[in-house]
């Protein structure tokens, strides 16, 4: 596996990664609603992109197929981290962590789904707390949860 940084040309591969991972691994704790509602296929590449280019975002390939990518931001909030169906519970996305992490943060903060709550939990991460979010019309749990950098 190869770690890299992000570039505008992953920018669509990433959306299409996002909407298959998530409507496939996240299927089991999530409504068909619902997983519409956080992972559309109108994802506004724009907007993405230039979110990708403002944050610390990474890359992980493997046979030159992108199997994962993670972002964090300036402050510490670890706003996305995504592993492709095929490819979870081989260590991509602590292999992505461990990247993302390893910038100097006193504190980590991220909004992890259902399904991920337990991989941030062994990471250290603690939940703040659970939050119902509203996605176009349509409400989702997750949990707000940090983890404080010694």
């Amino acid at each position: 596996m190869i770690i890299r940084n992000y570039q505008s040309s992953d920018c669509k591969a990433l959306a299409d990664l996002f909407y298959h991972t998530v409507h496939v691994i996240n299927a089991k704790d999530y409504t068909q609603k619902q997983l519409e509602a956080w992972a559309s296929d109108d994802i506004d590449l724009e907007k993405w992109n230039q979110s990708f280019q403002e944050h610390n975002s990474i890359i992980a390939i493997e046979h030159g197929i992108i199997i994962g990518f993670g972002d964090i931001d300036k402050t510490g909030y670890l706003d996305r981290l995504y592993v492709h169906k095929d490819y979870q519970r081989k260590g991509v996305a602590t292999a992505i962590c461990n990247q993302l992490e390893s910038i100097n943060f006193k504190k980590i903060i991220t909004h992890a789904s259902i399904t991920a709550k337990p991989f941030f939990e062994k990471r250290g991460f603690i939940v703040i707390k659970k939050q119902e979010v509203e996605r176009k019309g349509i409400f989702l749990t997750n949990f707000l949860m940090e983890k404080i950098n010694q």
